[in-house]
């Protein structure tokens, strides 16, 4: 049996409407619409050649490298990779369907959201704009990544908190307990968004009942239980996710110089929509008494946003705690045209879908696929001209990890092994086999020359385009490399080279002699 708010206090003004009264008709049509249009652009764009390398890096963990965890991707992605790639191999559309889905879900869901909080048919519709016209989104909405899947597991948690803040049901927060716990096996940081809201927004903005409520707290231990394995294979690893904050920073200052210009970036890639709706949101939760039992979420928000600026991290970090803060702003938006203050909405909307488009088409040319396939295309053909005596000796090598990902991932008709590689999440992969003394390289080989006695260039593959370089850490074209004479164990090497940078580091200390 559930509890009024008013079992636990005196409750805001819109919980105990909300309580009293019933939630208004689902914006079915409209809503159904955008998610609709979003999902068929998407399916469409999954179909034009691609070769993106956080993707490519989820497919070939799952066909080569599959765990329970990985340097800085938890299983959930690379499984569900490994499952497209087995049901239909080489397809990109059916690799992209999970990223799809989670696209056109998060628009469905943001409209769920500002329904929860009283939202009528017109600021459902609004909300859902948000997420349907986001820049970020359109870009990688048909790329299978970790990030692309994270804002709508985010939201899931976030209406599943707003609908236990309204009815105070304790079921809610046993079902957050398997969400966290999958979002946890997606990206770690909805831990981050687990401390923002209850050490941080909750015990100072309320409601305090819920970490009162048994149910909370049983949820949080089913979620750890759910995320078990990867943590455990972090420990095992030494908690090289750890190490991945200093590597992040260190590669945005090279691409962008500074804190402040990703966090501009992360602006930028919101779209105007989302953006105009999470600062009404933001303005709401601090001004309207209204929204006195959810300010905790613009409390976890700020403080999510704080630690994003100062530790450097991604542009796209904070972007799944903004659909929640859209739904906010668009119920705001709607008690002010209730007052009688009206705001057109329409500049944005159309701007956002402008952006949007302008995205939509930006990811066709930052996902072009001309240097990987002739970056593999080159490999494999010095591959196979290796007499076929001296190609079983010889371990597929590539650095950086981007380069080892389009190798992965490569077509399995080509012929090629699994590569292997020091770099990232390569380092913490099985080494070659010691039956394999020697090594073609494709990439920088200075880290690995010191435990060679030979290093030969034996082909170069051409150039094409520097967007998809890593924002221009990785070469436009690169060098491919036969190493012989291997000096020590590859177990040796390996535990003295890996290394989680993808910028150019100095070379490994040589072997003693």
């Amino acid at each position: 049996m559930t509890t009024g708010p008013g079992d636990v206090g005196r409750p805001s003004p819109l919980v105990a409407a909300l309580w009293t009264e019933q939630l208004p008709r689902f914006a079915t049509a409209p809503v159904g619409a955008i998610a609709g249009a979003v999902a068929v652009v998407h399916l469409v764009l999954a179909a034009v050649p691609r070769r993106w390398f956080d993707e490519d890096l989820m497919l070939a963990i799952g066909r080569h490298h599959l765990a329970w965890g990985s340097v800085d991707q938890p299983p959930l992605t690379p499984l569900l990779a490994r499952l497209a790639d087995t049901v239909a191999p080489g397809s990109q559309v059916v690799l992209a369907v999970p990223a799809v889905v989670a696209t056109a879900g998060t628009v469905l869901l943001t409209a769920l959201l500002a329904r929860e909080l009283g939202g009528d048919r017109r600021a459902q519709t609004l909300a859902a704009l948000g997420p349907g016209t986001g820049v970020a989104a359109a870009q990688f909405g048909h790329w299978l990544t970790p990030y692309t899947l994270e804002p709508a597991l985010w939201t899931v948690i976030f209406w599943l908190l707003l609908r236990w803040v309204r009815t105070r049901d304790p079921r809610l927060l046993l079902a957050l307990g398997p969400v966290a716990g999958i979002a946890a096996m997606t990206r770690f940081q909805v831990m981050a968004l687990g401390v923002a809201v209850v050490v941080v927004a909750v015990v100072p903005a309320g409601p305090r009942a819920l970490l009162r409520t048994p149910a909370f707290w049983a949820g949080a231990v089913i979620a750890l239980l759910v995320a078990a394995p990867t943590l455990v294979w972090q420990a095992a690893n030494g908690w090289p996710q750890l190490a991945m904050a200093g590597a992040v920073s260190d590669e945005n200052t090279l691409i962008y110089g500074g804190p402040l210009v990703v966090a501009l970036h992360g602006l930028a890639v919101v779209g105007p929509v989302t953006l105009g709706l999470a600062a009404c949101g933001l303005a709401g939760l601090w001004r309207d008494p209204r929204w006195r039992d959810h300010r905790f979420v613009g409390v976890a928000f700020v403080l999510l946003a704080v630690a994003v600026v100062v530790s450097s991290g991604r542009h796209y970090y904070l972007l799944p705690a903004y659909p929640v803060l859209a739904a906010i702003g668009a119920v705001t938006l709607q008690h002010r045209r209730e007052a009688g203050r009206t705001r057109a909405a329409w500049p944005a909307v159309t701007l956002g879908v402008v952006l949007a488009a302008g995205a939509l088409a930006s990811s066709v040319v930052l996902a072009s696929p001309r240097f990987a396939d002739a970056m593999v295309a080159e490999t494999a053909r010095a591959y196979r001209e290796l007499p076929p005596g001296e190609r079983e000796r010889t371990a597929l090598g590539a650095s950086p990890y981007v380069y080892a990902t389009y190798l992965d991932a490569a077509p399995p008709e080509l012929g090629l092994p699994p590569a292997a590689g020091t770099n990232r999440a390569y380092g913490w992969f099985a080494s070659p086999p010691e039956h394999q003394d020697r090594m073609l390289l494709v990439g920088d080989p200075e880290r690995l020359r010191p435990w060679f006695t030979g290093a030969r260039p034996v082909a170069t593959a051409a150039a094409a385009t520097p967007l998809g370089t890593y924002g221009g850490l990785v070469p436009e074209s690169t060098t491919i490399w036969l190493l012989d004479g291997r000096t020590a164990p590859w177990s040796e090497i390996w535990s003295a080279t890996r290394d989680l940078h993808v910028s150019p580091a100095a070379p490994a200390a040589p072997p003693p002699r």
